[in-house]
């Protein structure tokens, strides 16, 4: 029993140089694919061509390291804390960036022990679906922020809701003691159809007295703090 476990842990496994090289090399296609699919799916959005680079690279990467591993478990616990680390302490500005990131990794793990039908089966469901959905369009929203003096809260308001027939709602409220800003969300549908009016909501809430400003603005999914 002791001589099987010590086999566990030192068998790293022996291949020739043709079967590393076909490990990469399915790696390095498949980071394309991958590559891609990021390109497409994040385009006129919030694109990083630097992380889709990193993405290939840490395809390729993983595959290099599975290669070397092996069977040995070991080193296999050592390569799951080492990739922990590659997710945890990695920056993440969409949500969809979690899901590339593993992806990469399953790619890699699969290209380094050969088990490309997996691999190859696996990316071309992500893509598709990701292809598929990423391009549906944001039901973006509008916000509309109005700084102004406190006393006139009531009127804005009434100014608002009347002139978006009671479609915007009031999301935040800051105040001090001499002033207070408020914004209001809507659908852009909305927003747009208000576009066909004789004034703006902008003009109508200057007319008022004491506002310091009026900003619009659009809301969508690719913002994040």
């Amino acid at each position: 029993m002791k001589e099987y476990i010590y086999t566990l842990f030192e068998e790293s496994g022996s291949l020739t140089v043709e079967e590393i090289l076909l490990h990469i090399l399915v790696a390095v296609i498949l980071s394309g694919v991958i590559y891609l699919s990021y390109y497409f799916t994040h385009a006129g959005g919030v694109y990083s061509k630097k992380f889709n680079v990193s993405l290939v690279a840490l395809t390729i990467l993983t595959a290099t390291v599975m290669t070397v591993i092996g069977n040995n478990i070991a080193l296999s616990l050592g390569m799951v804390g080492a990739l922990s680390i590659v997710r945890f302490r990695t920056a993440i500005k969409d949500s969809r960036d979690t899901a590339y990131i593993f992806w990469t990794i399953i790619v890699g793990i699969c290209c380094g022990v050969g088990d490309y039908v997996v691999a190859v089966t696996g990316s071309a469901a992500v893509f598709a679906v990701l292809l598929i959905l990423g391009r549906v369009r944001n039901d973006n929203r509008m916000l509309l922020i109005i700084r102004g003096a406190r006393n006139m809260e009531r009127r804005i308001e009434a100014v608002v809701f009347d002139y978006f027939e009671a479609k915007a709602m009031l999301r935040v409220k800051n105040t001090s003691r001499e002033s207070i800003e408020l914004i209001f969300e809507m659908p852009r549908k909305v927003y747009l159809l208000s576009n066909k009016k004789e004034k703006s909501i902008v003009e109508m809430l200057y007319e008022l007295e004491s506002i310091e400003y009026v900003n619009i603005v659009t809301q969508n999914d690719e913002i994040s703090g």
